[in-house]
């Protein structure tokens, strides 16, 4: 076939997720999500798409915005320029997608998590952390997804302002100086952190390649494992510490943490939080495996009672001044050993509990509940994949574009991949020329970041009018 006819054979494509096609061409050329292929099997008869594609049609729906499996029709299903940029050739009906999920076993799952392990590993970048100069933090939590009550393991438990409700636990450990997630499991509904911790740090470790030799335990001491009142407990701690990770948490007993808090010689004011007073706690701390300091941390309630918790940490003071910003004025203060562990705590809202809130209004994480628990597993692997590659992309588009590396899960997948242009396919159906809309800034920006970034010979990325 000569270049005549290939040139005759192209045709043209309008999408509303140029930018997002420029990506997924990326996805695809670099084989991001070949180990799905690889890895899993599911025992389904193939007529048009194998349940592999499925899979991946799902995860594509997410990344377009799609809230629901159902919203796949009208995002992937209708944009061939996006089914093109991921290497397929079509999408699959939600339906049918649905019916892949419902067909998932514990085989299933686990071949994914397998699949999902080589992913990371192979191109996160807290999976080479032993070679840079960043200290990990891992943030550990769960999050309340309410689902149907006829749903397995749907339990009434706490959710966050719907009282009565049922649903599931999302289990997370995140990596916050890269905001990648590193594991995500999913629990009945009335499940506390506490008893699902050790799992957890489990499929982190298999993730970071962490071993049990002597080497491995020298980098455990530079993770710092933060966690919620949920995760407080003693036994946790202890795990926590025999494992050898630095440990930051939150007392879970209240009562002792009032007890302890009577140890308080001198209390400090809290420069940043006015009405807060912290203070060390002088009581002996045997019953933990390994040293441990322990801040008393208080303020005043609307009635003027004082409310009560205690920080439990295994970090020195000047441990944390490297790990927390503190400002000239914070610097000079008399207590700013004691206030930076406090502040290094304070910023555990903006690790896990931001990243919740991120998929739920950018991913749709809440709206995808499936009444089948291993298809309920599959999708929760599939968001966590999800997850990271908005943040992978994230990365690539800052190279270029660094006011891209603040925003968030939601506004990547809101407005960054939401650019409108036109996409050239070639005599083979693969993208061939991307021309991204330059009507606004934001597109203009995006538009030439993925220019210098994801142009080549065999792809011309440009700005233009559509």
């Amino acid at each position: 076939m000569n270049d005549s006819s290939i040139r005759a054979k192209t045709h043209t494509l309008l999408t509303p997720r140029a930018s997002l096609v420029a990506i997924g061409t990326q996805i695809h050329k670099r084989r991001i999500l070949h180990p799905i292929h690889q890895c899993v099997t599911i025992a389904q008869k193939v007529i048009h798409h194998r349940p592999t594609d499925k899979l991946i049609d799902a995860l594509i729906g997410m990344l377009a915005g799609a809230k629901g499996i159902v919203e796949t029709n009208t995002t992937v299903r209708a944009d061939p320029a996006v089914q093109r940029a991921f290497g397929r050739h079509g999408c699959a009906e939600q339906s049918t997608i649905q019916d892949t999920l419902s067909h998932a076993t514990a085989d299933t799952v686990a071949q994914l998590q397998q699949a999902c392990d080589e992913i990371f590993v192979e191109h996160s970048a807290a999976a080479w952390f032993g070679n840079s100069q960043t200290k990990l933090i891992l943030d550990v939590d769960l999050s309340g997804l309410p689902c149907g009550k006829k749903a397995a393991c749907a339990t009434k438990g706490y959710f966050d302002g719907q009282y009565h409700r049922r649903g599931r636990q999302l289990g997370r450990v995140l990596v916050s100086p890269f905001d990648e997630v590193l594991a995500d499991q999913i629990f009945a509904g009335n499940t506390h952190l506490g008893p699902v911790l050790e799992g957890l740090m489990v499929c982190a470790e298999r993730r970071l390649g962490l071993a049990e030799d002597a080497a491995d335990a020298a980098v455990r001491a530079d993770i710092l494992v933060r966690l919620d009142a949920g995760g407080g407990g003693l036994a946790s701690c202890n795990y926590l510490l025999s494992r050898g990770y630095s440990l930051l948490t939150k007392d879970y007993s209240s009562q002792r943490a009032r007890r302890l808090a009577e140890s308080v010689t001198r209390w400090v004011n809290d420069p940043r939080c006015a009405g807060r007073q912290v203070g060390w706690v002088m009581e002996p701390s045997h019953e933990y495996v390994r040293p441990v300091l322990r801040i008393a941390v208080r303020c005043r309630s609307e009635k003027g009672r004082w409310r009560t918790a205690v920080l439990v940490t295994s970090l020195w003071p000047e441990q944390a001044v490297e790990r927390v910003w503190l400002s000239a004025q914070e610097w000079a203060h008399p207590d700013a050993e004691l206030l930076a562990l406090v502040y290094l705590y304070d910023q555990r809202g903006g690790g896990a509990e931001t990243s919740f809130k991120g998929d739920k209004q950018g991913l749709g994480m809440h709206k995808r509940a499936k009444r089948h628990w291993e298809g309920q597993q599959i999708l929760t692997l599939l968001g966590m994949l999800a997850h990271n590659l908005v943040v992978w992309s994230r990365m690539w588009l800052g190279m270029v574009e660094g006011r891209v590396r603040h925003y968030g899960i939601e506004r990547m997948v809101r407005d960054v991949y939401h650019v409108h242009g036109r996409v050239v396919l070639n005599g083979w159906g693969q993208v061939s020329k991307i021309v991204i809309s330059a009507t606004i800034p934001l597109a203009q920006r995006i538009g030439t970041a993925c220019r210098k970034l994801f142009g080549t010979h065999s792809i011309v990325i440009s700005l233009g009018k559509t």
